[in-house]
């Protein structure tokens, strides 16, 4: 398993590591030439001061110097040399700086003429010995810098501990949460980059509560008002089995319970679909007009069996939106409509248009009206409840199972409009009018 807070110790620390590394060897040959010039200056000064001594051909001049060795010498006459140097040069007679090997070791030489005498001098010292001296120096100045990384490597592993504190708080309140907790994640002053993770969450917990609610509230829906259907159902059962006699009639309530049931299978399916997130995304353009035209054509025998007379007015109108739940949306209203109007009522459909005014879209408005039994306006806010059935008295007569207007409620919402609620041009009912943005022709 991977860790974040290791990778980041590691790739912090190997960064650290390699730049020590490359600023020490970079320091390290640096030091080397800066120590390199100060030993030739010292030489070269040491250079001088032999040329000042008065020439030993016996050799015993800086006998107690092992490092060091020089020459002094006059028209390929040897005046003056240290013991551990042979009776020949140690280099050739150029002026300048060189190295020489002899006695086993290798050595700087520098080759200085004496004018003022008349005489060249030379001088070698000990390389090894050089460089020895220079990297005790310069080992004494990088050895803190390496020591120092382990020091680093604790500072980073606890700072980078510090600095994903916060995301481990997350986790561990992600970690403890209930299964039935949909609380919204919170942290005491989250940092600025957390701030966006913490955002994603909750709105990912709150879509999850929806969906989750969604769910309990169909189930409860479904279970609840299923249950009066499949009553009726086994009770009619009941009877029929022991009273054969009354089969017709009978037959026909079990008939009625059968549709009331499917229909209320159907709603609360519609209800459920109704309700996906991403529902606009499979908006088409559509005809409103000629929708409205099809619905009714398909519904004209529910009304001839009221003797209603149903009228159909306006123009072609053009909106954005889902086939299905439009159909279903008009389909309710008429339903609604055609229940609550008496025998030989009326009931009237529209489709209108208002034009765009500047800088805004044009708006389509549907209007369904009958001469219905009504609302009363202060229940106007309640029809849109679920299950909720305003006219108590007809609950009985009427079929239906009070879901129709809270399915057209959501098409409304999931279309970006609205849907208005007033009293009808007739001498009584209802006018239900639902408002969409339209579409340029």
């Amino acid at each position: 398993m991977r860790s974040t807070r290791v990778f980041l110790i590691v790739a912090i620390l190997a960064t650290l590591t390699l730049f020590n590394f490359l600023a020490a060897l970079q320091g390290y040959n640096s030091s080397l030439k800066e120590a390199e010039k100060l030993f030739d200056n010292q030489l070269l000064d040491t250079t001088k001061l032999i040329s000042n001594l008065r020439p030993n051909k016996d050799k015993n001049s800086l006998t107690h110097l092992d490092d060091m060795a020089y020459q002094i010498w006059r028209h390929n006459e040897l005046l003056g040399a240290s013991n551990n140097v042979q009776d020949k040069p140690i280099t050739d007679l150029h002026p300048g700086f060189g190295y020489a090997n002899f006695n086993g070791y290798r050595w700087r030489t520098l080759v200085y003429f004496d004018a003022i005498q008349d005489r060249w001098i030379i001088t070698a010292e000990r390389t090894d010995l050089r460089f020895s001296l220079a990297e005790n120096v310069i080992i004494k100045a990088v050895l803190p810098i390496l020591l120092g990384i382990p020091l680093i490597g604790f500072l980073i592993w606890f700072i980078v501990s510090q600095g994903l504190k916060p995301l481990k708080d997350l986790s561990d309140q992600l970690k403890n949460k209930q299964v039935h907790d949909l609380s919204p994640i919170e942290l005491p002053d989250p940092q600025k980059e957390l701030e966006h993770v913490i955002y994603s969450i909750n709105s990912l917990i709150t879509r999850l509560g929806t969906a989750l609610e969604r769910e309990k509230r169909f189930t409860a829906d479904a279970a609840h008002e299923l249950r009066t259907p499949i009553s009726a159902l086994k009770v009619q059962l009941h009877n029929l089995k022991n009273d054969p006699t009354s089969g017709e009639e009978t037959f026909l309530q079990l008939q009625s319970g059968v549709e009331r049931m499917q229909h209320l299978v159907e709603q609360l399916l519609s209800l459920y679909r109704s309700i996906p997130s991403e529902f606009s995304n499979n908006f088409t353009p559509i005809n409103l007009y000629q929708l409205a035209q099809e619905v009714i054509a398909e519904q004209h025998l529910s009304f001839e069996q009221k003797h209603q007379s149903l009228e159909l007015a306006g123009t072609e109108s053009l909106i954005n939106g889902d086939l299905f739940s439009l159909q279903t949306l008009i389909q309710n209203l008429l339903s609604n409509a055609n229940k609550y109007t008496p025998n030989n009522g009326s009931i009237k459909v529209s489709v209108s248009n208002q034009p765009a005014q500047l800088g805004d879209t044009p708006k389509v408005y549907l209007k369904i009206e009958d001469s219905g039994i009504g609302i009363d306006p202060t229940d106007y806010h309640k029809v849109y409840e679920r299950f909720q059935r305003l006219n108590k008295k007809d609950v009985a007569a009427t079929p239906g199972c009070g879901l129709g207007l809270t399915i057209v409620s959501h098409i409304v919402e999931l279309h970006g409009g609205s849907i208005h609620i007033s009293p009808s041009s007739f001498s009584s009912g209802t006018t239900f009018t639902v408002l969409f943005n339209g579409l340029n022709k």
